[in-house]
């Protein structure tokens, strides 16, 4: 159905999230992040505001695990959902419902965690945090996005993937990297391209927002 990962850069203090799901348009419902605040995913029968809720009780200074408990005792559908909350620290909590489908499984780590539901194996999100850690040095995006490559290697979710999202906060409110596939047979080789594209023009394209007058005009 899906598999998602959530991380923070200690370097460049990024955070992010990376998702591919079954469903078209995961991007527009799942996953939430802000730079210094955190990220909330919520996938399987993913609730766009159970995330954003989450992510308001972060910003205001709710940890992880806080904001897991209090996300999961107010929603009385949470047996239908899993549920991942990385805070501002880097810890992360987890959650998964009774009613979501096997195979279900959860990796977390300091800084990252990676969920997942319906998976053609429960090490997929091993995986995806294994292929993360590999290379800090990368591109938080990058390292997401790889991430997810090697979660797909490892089988992905059943029925296949058939969007993605690949998402980056560079500040509290402001995105650096908001990739999406919303319908495609191969949604993250597809993501990939797309990122290959903006990649060298993202932190340009940043710039000519925040600050326009010492921007290239066309990056």
């Amino acid at each position: 159905m899906a598999f998602s990962i959530l991380a923070l850069c200690r370097r460049s203090g990024q955070v992010g999230v990376a998702v591919c799901g079954s469903l078209i348009a995961v991007g527009a419902r799942i996953g939430v992040c802000a730079a210094g605040v955190g990220a909330v995913v919520v996938q399987v029968r993913a609730e766009p505001r159970l995330a954003a809720k989450g992510l308001a009780l972060l910003r205001s200074g709710q940890d992880a695990a806080g904001t897991l408990q209090t996300l999961v005792g107010a929603d009385p559908h949470a047996n239908w959902r899993q549920i991942a909350v990385l805070d501002a620290a880097g810890n992360t909590a987890m959650f998964t419902g009774q009613r979501t489908q096997p195979e279900m499984s959860e990796a977390p780590t300091q800084d990252a965690c990676a969920i997942g539901s319906r998976l053609a194996s429960p090490l997929v999100p091993v995986a995806m945090l294994q292929a993360w850690q590999a290379e800090p040095a990368l591109p938080l995006a990058e390292r997401l996005l790889r991430a997810l490559e090697e979660g797909q290697r490892a089988g992905g979710s059943q029925p296949p993937g058939r969007s993605a999202l690949l998402r980056v906060a560079h500040a509290p409110d402001l995105n650096l990297v908001d990739l999406r596939v919303d319908w495609h047979e191969a949604p993250v080789a597809e993501l990939r391209a797309l990122w290959d594209r903006y990649r060298p023009l993202a932190n340009a394209l940043l710039l000519r927002g925040i600050d326009p007058d010492n921007a290239a005009v066309r990056p």
